[in-house]
């Protein structure tokens, strides 16, 4: 801080006006510039959060959508796994702080390609060892195992053990989760309600595997109960707890069809209770981050928790190295710190001097997706979007700006986030606003959030 002199008119007797020297402090603090790393909803929610913080100059979007710029620039990088392009976007803008929020860069290791050529830029994400816990669900199941922390019984196998697969289906009973090892964007997990559809399972998933990538499929029991998402920040040192999301991965209605990665997310959730969430506490949350330092192994930044929450007991279905998608657009609404500072308290490890100030409202979350999607889908039908009320923000995912005008671009197209006294009124807001929007294809789940309305 310095002071500097400033002259100023002093009223006086209604009339009169006198100069007075007053010595004021004046924040020397440099403002930071921000590069996030990402092209969906997430992302373009971490935007909009970052755009309202008070230690952002600039905020670039590599490579953005549609509606980042709303928030910030877009930069052209075409592949996020090149991380000399990204270095050079980092340098040709005068980057602070990489922020990255898809997985694959993180597994792929672009923060230890940042520590060791261009140190002094800190990257929020876990290094390629922590983001492993994502990377491979073989590897993620094993440490939960080895650090005692709750998860379903499991098994991994190798192509070449198809048979032993098959044996080991035999001991269970249906129906049968059959996930496939390393990333697959939140649509690796198949759930068999057969014993014949767990083979012919068995048999895609292998088929998938090539020579040179050969993926093992980790077969686990199945556990019934009801799903929710916890998130941490964390420096490595401590942790702050996120609100808690839970999101809808089904296409279709009832929670049928295939898995997608999300068509809808509500916050906060109420049966993740105090009672619960002192059990992912204690059972979780501190066995994870213990057993990450014993493996030596320093986390920094976002750890998600996928949870199962059976016969009110806490049981991990899978981690994710970095925030999730669509959850991020229910999260986000709900912090009202500044998530500027969030991050920078991250990057300097003075997690323990950030105070996470919480919106008590609901947030319901519904995705728009393009028909066909997650299957094979058409791109570049234009968007029509309404002027959304108060408390509604409108986040784009798969858009882009193609003549002058906003197309879809993407499976998941936009995510409706709105405000509401009860989750009832929340979801209710973001599906009036999702009968304006208009685009051919337009595709969307009807029941967010009815499960938890009973």
């Amino acid at each position: 801080m310095s002071l500097i002199l400033r002259k100023e008119k002093e009223k006086k007797n209604d009339k009169d006006f006198v100069w007075k020297d007053y010595y004021m402090e004046k924040q020397t603090k440099k403002r930071i510039n921000i590069l996030l790393l990402g092209s969906g909803g997430r992302e373009a929610a971490m935007a909009w959060k970052l755009s309202q913080s008070e230690l952002l100059d600039k905020l670039f979007i590599a490579p953005g959508n549609g509606g980042t710029e709303y928030y910030g620039i877009n930069l052209a990088c075409p592949n996020l796994n090149d991380f000399e392009a990204v270095a050079t976007l980092v340098t040709n803008n005068a980057i602070d702080l990489v922020v990255v929020g898809p997985e694959e860069p993180l597994v792929r290791g672009i923060v230890d390609y940042f520590a060791e050529h261009h140190p002094s830029v800190p990257v929020i994400g876990p290094a390629p060892q922590a983001a492993h816990l994502e990377g491979s669900k073989e590897y993620s199941k094993a440490f939960m195992q080895k650090y005692h922390i709750p998860t379903a019984r499991y098994k991994a196998f190798s192509p070449e053990e198809e048979k032993e697969a098959n044996q080991f289906l035999d001991t269970l009973e249906a129906p049968y989760v059959l996930k496939a090892d390393g990333l697959a964007a939140g649509k690796g997990v198949i759930i068999a309600q057969t014993r014949e559809e767990a083979s012919e399972a068995l048999q895609k998933l292998f088929d998938g595997a090539t020579e040179e990538d050969k993926k093992h499929v980790v077969i686990e029991e199945f556990l019934s109960g009801i799903e929710c998402s916890v998130f941490i920040a964390t420096d490595g040192k401590s942790y702050v707890l996120l609100p808690t999301v839970k999101d809808y991965k089904r296409i279709g209605d009832g929670d049928t069809g295939d898995n997608t990665g999300g068509m809808g997310a509500v916050s906060p959730v109420l049966f993740a209770d105090e009672a619960f969430m002192k059990k992912v506490t204690n059972q979780i949350i501190l066995p994870t981050l213990e057993g990450l330092k014993k493996e030596g192994i320093t986390y920094k930044g976002f750890l998600f928790f996928g949870l199962m929450k059976s016969k009110d007991n806490p049981y991990v279905i899978e981690y994710n190295c970095r925030l999730g998608d669509p959850e991020t657009q229910a999260l986000m609404p709900r912090i009202k710190s500044d998530f500027g500072k969030l991050l920078t308290a991250i990057a300097e490890e003075k997690l323990e001097q950030y105070s996470l100030a919480i919106d008590p409202r609901f947030v319901g979350t519904l995705v728009l997706a393009s028909r066909g999607y997650p299957s094979s889908y058409i791109k570049g039908y234009e968007i029509l979007l309404p002027h959304p009320p108060e408390g509604t923000t409108i986040f784009h995912a798969g858009t882009a700006i193609k003549d002058g005008k906003l197309v879809t671009n993407g499976g998941r197209v936009l995510a409706l986030s709105s405000y509401g006294s009860t989750l009832q009124e929340a979801i209710q807001r973001s599906y009036a606003i999702a009968e304006q929007v208009l685009f051919d294809g337009k595709n969307y789940r009807h029941d967010i959030g009815k499960d938890l309305m009973v």
